[in-house]
């Protein structure tokens, strides 16, 4: 049986679905918190839930987005603490860095995370140790230099906006301006510290780059429609981190499935709700990478993609 509530809690979004056994005392609690609602978080959310469903564990699964905003994350990682959960489930590195900066002792399986250890939540991925692992979902930077370039040949600089303010965001762009030059690309860079600043972002890069890369940074990707609007109607080919923003409008990418990310890190969850210790469980990479493009979407902003390359892709958007 399933019950359903939906409810508020510090201005975030709340959603709760009870998977009940016959011995309600056994029942497990879930609490998974996000740091904003965007598909790629959105799809890890819902992977976790449906994995946990798949391995036949009774629980009880409340959600709670911090809705961009960190003093919120904190606020809602307190509160999850209060609760005693068997589990907390922390998406994106900055509701990932409140829950573990809020308890010692409630097992905690992050993920979404590009850094764990720039991020400090663990020292060692391989031996986390303490109540904390869970899933990385590093970006393979240069695969996505090496699409830009084959898609662009002729492109010589590369926007790239952010928010300084991430962990992840700010790990992603030293990659990016560390690998770029192999690549034949200058980087400017773009910052914006909230949604609200993102289109002022990519409005800056206009006359100042010749593509526009989003990495997988949470401030940019809920905003996304922005930089697509500032591309579309300036002829700058937008490019992202992640497949779910292809499928919104960016041109192409190598990137995870989010949901089964969220699946990877369900059996993850499991384990520990199966009584493992999560510092005794390896923080995993992401597995698999899928090529997704778009082609009315390039065409929009004035590039024609290959048919050799359209071959390749494991998802053509709109096909």
């Amino acid at each position: 049986m399933k019950i359903a509530r939906i409810g508020a809690l510090l201005g975030a979004t709340a959603l709760a679905v009870g998977v009940a056994g016959p011995a309600l005392a056994q029942t497990k609690n879930v609490m998974v918190t996000a740091i904003v609602e965007h598909p790629a978080l959105d799809a890890t959310r819902d992977g976790v839930r449906d994995e946990l469903e798949a391995q036949g564990i009774d629980f009880e699964f409340t959600y709670e987005s911090a809705q961009g905003n960190p003093a919120t994350a904190a606020q809602i990682a307190r509160q999850f603490v209060g609760e005693e959960p068997d589990v907390i489930v922390a998406i994106a590195t900055p509701s990932a860095q409140a829950v573990v900066a809020a308890t010692q002792e409630i097992p905690v399986v992050f993920t979404a995370v590009t850094d764990p250890v720039g991020a400090q939540l663990v020292s060692d991925p391989d031996n986390p140790g303490g109540n904390v692992t869970g899933v990385s979902d590093m970006s393979p930077i240069q695969d996505h230099l090496n699409l830009i370039r084959e898609i662009l040949p002729d492109a010589k600089t590369l926007g790239v906006p952010y928010n300084p303010g991430e962990a992840n965001a700010v790990a992603l762009v030293n990659l990016i301006n560390e690998l770029a030059p192999e690549v034949g690309f200058t980087i400017v860079e773009a910052p914006a510290t909230k949604s609200s600043e993102v289109l002022g972002a990519a409005q800056s890069l206009i006359g100042r780059s010749d593509a526009i890369y989003v990495p997988t940074d949470n401030t940019i990707v809920s905003a996304l429609e922005a930089v697509l609007s500032v591309g579309t109607d300036n002829g700058i080919p937008v490019f992202s981190g992640d497949t779910d923003s292809v499928e919104r409008g960016a041109i192409a990418t190598v990137g995870f499935n989010y949901y089964q990310i969220g699946r990877q890190t369900g059996k993850v969850v499991a384990e520990v709700l199966n009584g493992a210790d999560p510092g005794s469980i390896p923080v995993q990479p992401a597995t698999g990478t899928d090529l997704f493009v778009n082609p009315a979407a390039a065409e929009k902003m004035g590039v024609t993609l290959s048919q050799e390359l359209i071959g390749r892709a494991t998802k053509v958007v709109g096909q």
